[in-house]
C-alpha cells in the first residue's frame, strides 16, 4: 500500500470532535482568534460520540436551590466518598453558564408555563435533544475551527515531557498525518468494548456505550507515559433488557420503581436507609444484580402505573434519544401499562463522565504531560459530569490551551520518530501483504472480551472479582500483548480496527492493575471484590494512580491522597 505522509502544523490540536471537542474549539477560538485550532475526528462530527443520538435531558444543571458547593457534597457522597472536589467544583461553576450558550445556538430546552427550565430530579432538566450533536458540531465549525473527519490518532508526539501533537491516518484515503500543535486536548471519550457485551454475534455492538469509543485516548496517555487514575471506578449501566435503553427515563422522568419477579420493591428493602431510588449510583446496578443471583430474577422496571397519556410521553421522550426501544415495543406488542419492563445491567466500561477514570488533572484539565490537556469522559477524577459536565471541561481546557500557547514555539518531530511511528500504524497491512496469515482483529477482541469476563468482573460472573482470578486475568492480558504483533489488516477499516484492539488490550492491562490493587470493595459492582467485601475508609479513602514505563510495559502504582475541599457531609478524610 502506497501512503502519503503529510505533516500538519496547527495551534491548538483537539482530539475527538464528541461534545467536549466541539465546545473546545469554540472557546479556543473565542478566547484566542488568532489561533489556529484543528479538531480530528474518528467519525463525523455531526453524528460522533456517546452523544450521537440525541439526549432528553441534561443530567446536571444547577436548578433553583442548588449551588457548586452542594453538587459537590452530592457527588461525593454518591461516589462512596472519593472524588476529586476541586475538578468537581470547578466543572459545576462552568454548567449553567455551559447550558445556556449550547440553548443560544438552537437546543430546545423544555420550559414550564413561567418560562423556567422544567426540571427532571433535582440536577436534571428536560430538553429535545436529537439534534444537540449537529448543533455544537456546526458551533464548532462557525468558530473557524478546522476540522479533520475519519482520522484516527495513533500517538502522542512527544518532546521530552512535553506533547508536542500527534500522529494519526485516514480511514477514507491512504494518508498518515504528522500532527504538529503547541497545544493538544484529548477529548476521545470513554472504553467500550474491553468485556463481553450483553449481546453476542451480529448485534455485539448494541450497547450503552459507544462501540467506537475504544479507549484511544486513554491508551495514548497510557504509552506516552501519563500518570492516569481510578480505571478500578468502572461504570456498569443499568438498562432495559436486549435494546440497552436507559432506565433514567422510566425512573426519574416517569416514577417506575425496581421490582424482582415476586413483585417486591427490593430497592427499598435493600436500601431503606436512605429510600429506594437514592440509593448511590453503584447499588442501582448492584441490587438488581444480586436478585438475581440470589434466585428472585429477572427484575423490572415496573410501569403498570401509566395512563395511555404517559405512555405516549413516555414513547416521545425516548424518540429523542433511543428511538429503537419504542419500535421494538411495537414490533413485540410491548404495553409498557400493562407489562413491566424487565431490566439488566450491562457490561462494564471506562467512561471519566459517569465515574472517574481517565487522565490525573489539575483544575485547568492540564495532565502530568505539559501541553496536554483532557475533558470529558477521558479526563479523570470528576465522575457525574455527563453532557453538561463535559461541555465545561471542554471550555475549562481550552481556556487553558489558549493561555499556554502564548509563550510556547513549535517544536519539530525528527524524520526517524516519523517513520517508526509510520510502519507501526500501517504494519498490519503489511503483514496481511506479506504473510497472509495471521490474527484478526475481531478474533483478538473476542479473546480479550473473555478473559475480561470470566476472570475481572464481567456480566457473567455477577461483576465479582478476587486476587486468584484477577492474576489470571493479567497472565492472559499480558500474552495478548505478545500477540499484537501479528495483527492483520487487509484494507484502512480492518486497520482501525486493529488499532480499536491494540488500545483495549494496553486500557484493560492498566484496569486490572488497579483492580488488583484496591484491596477493598468501594463501588459494589462497579468494583466488588469477593475477598475483600467491606468498604475500608481508614485504609483506602485515597486514589489508585497509574504510570506506564514507556520502555518496557510496565505498570506502577501510585497513591495520592484525598483532599477534602466542601464541608458537610459525614465522608471525611482519616
Amino acid at each position: 500500500m502506497q501512503v502519503v505522509t503529510e505533516v500538519l502544523n496547527t495551534d491548538i490540536l483537539i482530539i475527538g470532535g464528541g461534545t467536549a471537542g466541539c465546545l473546545a474549539a469554540v472557546e479556543a477560538r473565542e478566547k484566542n482568534p488568532q489561533a489556529e485550532v484543528l479538531i480530528i475526528e474518528k467519525a463525523h462530527i455531526d453524528r460522533s460520540g456517546c452523544l450521537a443520538a440525541g439526549m432528553n435531558a441534561i443530567n446536571v444543571y444547577m436548578n433553583p436551590g442548588e449551588t457548586p458547593e452542594s453538587f459537590v457534597r452530592y457527588v461525593r457522597s454518591d461516589a462512596m466518598g472519593l472524588v476529586r472536589e476541586d475538578l468537581v467544583k470547578s466543572m459545576a461553576e462552568e454548567i449553567n453558564a455551559a447550558v445556556k450558550r449550547v440553548e443560544e445556538w438552537g437546543l430546545p430546552i423544555k420550559k414550564d408555563p413561567d418560562g423556567k427550565y422544567s426540571p427532571r430530579g433535582r440536577w436534571n432538566i428536560k430538553i429535545n435533544g436529537e439534534s444537540l450533536k449537529p448543533i455544537i458540531a456546526e458551533a464548532a465549525r462557525k468558530s473557524g475551527a478546522k476540522v479533520l473527519n475519519r482520522v484516527i490518532a495513533t500517538n502522542y508526539i512527544l518532546d521530552g515531557n512535553r506533547v508536542a501533537g500527534a500522529y494519526a491516518f485516514g480511514v477514507r484515503e491512504n494518508k498518515f498525518y504528522v500532527i504538529n500543535a503547541k497545544a493538544t486536548i484529548c477529548a476521545t471519550g470513554g472504553a467500550a468494548g474491553i468485556y463481553k457485551p450483553n449481546n453476542d454475534g451480529s448485534a455485539h455492538h448494541k450497547m450503552w456505550y459507544c462501540p467506537y469509543d475504544t479507549g484511544a485516548g486513554y491508551a495514548m496517555g497510557i504509552r506516552a507515559g501519563a500518570e492516569m487514575t481510578s480505571f478500578e471506578m468502572r461504570f456498569i449501566a443499568l438498562r432495559t433488557k436486549d435494546v440497552i435503553s436507559p432506565t433514567g427515563t422510566l425512573a426519574l422522568g416517569f416514577g417506575a420503581p425496581q421490582v424482582n419477579a415476586k413483585g417486591e420493591k427490593f430497592m427499598e428493602k435493600r436500601f431503606n436507609h436512605v429510600g429506594g431510588n437514592g440509593a448511590p449510583t453503584p447499588y442501582r446496578v448492584y441490587a438488581p444484580t444480586m436478585e438475581v443471583k440470589e434466585g428472585r430474577g429477572p427484575c423490572y422496571m415496573d410501569t403498570r402505573h401509566l395512563s395511555p397519556q404517559q405512555v405516549h410521553d413516555l414513547k416521545a421522550s425516548f424518540l429523542d434519544m433511543y428511538p429503537n426501544v419504542v419500535l421494538f415495543w411495537a414490533s413485540n406488542e410491548i404495553d409498557p401499562s400493562k407489562e413491566p419492563i424487565e431490566i439488566q445491567g450491562t457490561e462494564p466500561y471506562l467512561v471519566g463522565g459517569h465515574c472517574q477514570a481517565g487522565y490525573w488533572i489539575n483544575t485547568q484539565r492540564e495532565t502530568t504531560l505539559t501541553g496536554l490537556y483532557a475533558a470529558g469522559d477521558v479526563a479523570g477524577g470528576a465522575p457525574y459530569k455527563f453532557v453538561s459536565g463535559c461541555w465545561a471541561e471542554g471550555i475549562i481546557a481550552a481556556r487553558a490551551a489558549a493561555e499556554y500557547i502564548k509563550s510556547i514555539k513549535p517544536s519539530a518531530v525528527s524524520d526517524e520518530e516519523i517513520e517508526k511511528e509510520k510502519a507501526r500504524v500501517f504494519s498490519p497491512i503489511g503483514r496481511h501483504e506479506e504473510v497472509g496469515d495471521g490474527v484478526a482483529p475481531r478474533e483478538m477482541e473476542e479473546r480479550l472480551q473473555r478473559v475480561m469476563d470470566q476472570y475481572a468482573g464481567g456480566v457473567n460472573s455477577f461483576y465479582e472479582m478476587n486476587e486468584e482470578r484477577l492474576q489470571v486475568a493479567k497472565k492472559h492480558l499480558q500474552q495478548l500483548q505478545s500477540q499484537k504483533q501479528y495483527l492483520m489488516a487487509s484494507d484502512l477499516h480492518d486497520l482501525m480496527a486493529a488499532h480499536e484492539i491494540i488500545d483495549r488490550v494496553d486500557v484493560a492491562q492498566v484496569l486490572v492493575e488497579h483492580l488488583i490493587y484496591r484491596r477493598e470493595t468501594r463501588w459494589p459492582s462497579y468494583q466488588s471484590r469477593l475477598d475483600f467485601p467491606n468498604r475500608d475508609d481508614f485504609h483506602w479513602l485515597k486514589f489508585v494512580n497509574s504510570v506506564c514505563d514507556k520502555t518496557n510495559g510496565g505498570v506502577k502504582i501510585i497513591e495520592r491522597p484525598y483532599q477534602q475541599m466542601v464541608s458537610g457531609d459525614r465522608y471525611l478524610p482519616r
